[in-house]
């Protein structure tokens, strides 16, 4: 709202931050480009269909729009903001602070050989600053100051290039912005969603392209570190990553709203990390061009969101075993054989390929592990991890009998089969009357919903029932709901996770609750920030967002529940 970037790692999602004041303050590294008087009033939205963002502020001598955007070109990484003047004159302000190494290392600054950029060197990193604005130097930061009239742009062109290479080509702003508003309204054009809640559901699409590594197709978990789960917490977690068991969510997005292109590149994904498993072995997360190393470390240069540290870069649950991972990248990966809008071409080749990944599921559905919530101090059979090793087995039966190989659909049937009935056996509680978070627990845990959102049980049966009203009872928080009763490493949950409630919700839309659901769904968008975008986690109390943002699964989470709830438009006009 003030003009600031204070976020921003160049020139991937992984890599090292340059502006961090979100972690810290101003002196972390952000770009500001703001009035320099007071401003009376600011609002802020995306243009229709894109990720333009613009600002307008409101000033005692006239209002100012900032339009932020980062075009697609090539190899080139730039972040552009034009200042364009929309009544009266305004003086204007920008500070530019470049800290990279999470603030670990100040740039040299200097001049272009031939005077038109600013670039800062730093190692292996350069920036370039363009503008036609007269800047200086003071204690570390670049400033200027200028001026804007009604009908007036002025441009700010910043790019990433390595420090060896000559700097990168200029651009021309104007056409720059053009050519972005094209590629997201024409990207958007082929969505073929005509629901409710369509803006909702186009701007959580456009964010999980604007999450997605372009070279590899991976979509990460969200495009930030260490944001804090609770206040005064120290859950602060690196999601700057790939997790697998986002897959079958997000392919279940992509796929019902047509995003055919960005869903065929996270197949791809999928299929690389298939070839690429070791022994079988799959991790739960992978860096963003699919690195099997994610050293966890902590970055003492930064005190935290808040003051709340640590803050982290790399993410120590690549080292884990989470069994559900087996389950979810079958789950992933099975439509791409039944598709035939996707180019990819698949077959006995490629089934092959996931049967190896189906054997570790067999293998490993009653074994213990750390769990979808990534336990690090304990490790149990985990009821939601046999839920998606049956699904996986489930899958691949499915998908032998569309490829006529009814042998081994046999036998993953019968091995599905198996997993069901010890999760039934294992799982049941009858003391709790639900569903239970290991095998011979007691304690209730919201992702035992998983069984029906991958078809596991009829939701009419009366043990399916039996647990959402259970887990309602314990876990909800209006439309809210916690991860699970018991404490773990860090003491018991106290705030919501958004992606528990979007479970809930499905849950109750299947057993034909859709009044309650829609209730909820409702409360929940109303925690979304106002450009649309959500957190990992609310507070349940207060409606503050914490954790991560924006979070692919609660991304995930409103497009699915849109499309699981809405009514289409021919059956109301």
């Amino acid at each position: 709202r003030n003009g600031s970037i204070d976020w921003l790692c160049w020139p991937a999602f992984d890599s090292d931050a340059c502006f961090a004041a979100l972690l810290g303050n101003h002196r972390h590294g952000r770009w500001l480009v703001a009035p320099a008087g007071e401003i009376r009033r600011s609002s802020r939205r995306y243009r229709d269909n894109t990720l333009i963002l613009e600002t307008r502020f409101e000033t005692a001598d006239g209002a100012v729009d900032l339009i932020d955007f980062m075009p697609p070109r090539g190899n080139a990484s730039d972040v552009l903001r034009l200042v364009r003047g929309v009544r009266g004159r305004v003086r204007m302000q920008m500070q530019l602070v470049i800290r990279f190494g999470f603030c670990a290392d100040i740039p040299w600054v200097k001049k272009s050989e031939d005077g038109t950029a600013l670039l800062a060197i730093c190692g292996p990193d350069m920036t370039v600053l363009r503008t036609p604005v007269e800047t200086r130097g003071e204690d570390l930061t670049t400033v200027a100051d200028f001026d804007v009239g009604e009908g007036e742009t002025i441009p700010f062109v910043l790019t990433y290039g390595p420090s060896h290479l000559p700097p990168p080509r200029s651009i021309d702003p104007e056409r720059a912005l053009r050519d972005t508003e094209v590629f997201w309204t024409e990207w958007c054009s082929r969505c073929t969603y005509q629901g409710e809640y369509r803006d909702l559901v186009m701007r959580s699409l456009i964010t999980l392209k604007a999450q997605t590594y372009g070279p590899s197709g991976g979509i990460v978990a969200a495009p930030t570190t260490s944001l804090p789960e609770k206040l005064g917490g120290s859950r602060n977690w690196d999601y700057r990553f790939c997790w697998i068991r986002d897959g079958f969510f997000v392919v279940r997005a992509l796929n019902s709203l047509a995003a055919v292109r960005t869903m065929e590149l996270y197949f791809r994904w999928m299929m690389n990390v298939v070839a690429d498993a070791r022994s079988g072995h799959i991790q739960p997360v992978y860096g963003i061009g699919l690195e099997h190393e994610l050293t966890e470390r902590e970055m003492t240069a930064l005190p935290g969101y808040r003051g709340m540290g640590p803050v982290r870069s790399g993410n120590l649950a690549y080292k884990q075993f989470q069994h559900d991972t087996y389950g979810n990248i079958i789950l992933g990966a099975s439509q791409a054989f039944v598709d035939r809008r996707l180019f990819m071409e698949v077959g006995q080749v490629e089934y092959a390929r996931l049967e190896t990944i189906g054997e570790q599921a067999f293998l490993l559905h009653d074994k213990p592990d750390a769990g979808i919530w990534e336990l690090r101090t304990r490790e149990r059979p985990h009821t939601s991890s046999a839920i998606m090793c049956w699904a996986g087995c489930d899958r691949l039966a499915k998908i032998g009998l569309y490829l006529g190989l009814n042998d081994r659909a046999n036998v993953w049937r019968q091995r599905a089969d198996q997993i069901k009935a010890t999760v039934f056996e294992r799982s049941w509680s009858n003391e709790r009357g639900a569903f239970v978070e290991s095998f011979g627990g007691r304690h209730l845990d919201a992702s035992v919903l998983l069984m029906g959102e991958v078809d596991m049980i009829d939701p009419k049966d009366p043990r399916f029932v039996s647990t959402v009203d259970a887990l309602e009872k314990t876990l909800a928080r209006g439309p809210f709901m916690m991860r699970y009763e018991e404490p773990d490493d860090f003491g018991a949950p106290e705030t919501a996770f958004n992606v528990c409630a979007f479970w809930r919700l499905d849950a109750l839309a299947r057993i034909g609750r859709r009044e309650q659901a829609r209730e909820i769904f409702e409360g929940l968008l109303a925690a979304r920030n106002p450009l649309g975008l959500m957190s990992e986690d609310t507070d349940a109390a207060t409606g503050e967002a914490w954790g991560n943002f924006p979070q692919t699964y609660s991304m995930v989470g409103i497009i699915n529940g849109a499309v699981r709830l809405s009514k289409h438009w021919e059956s109301t006009v």
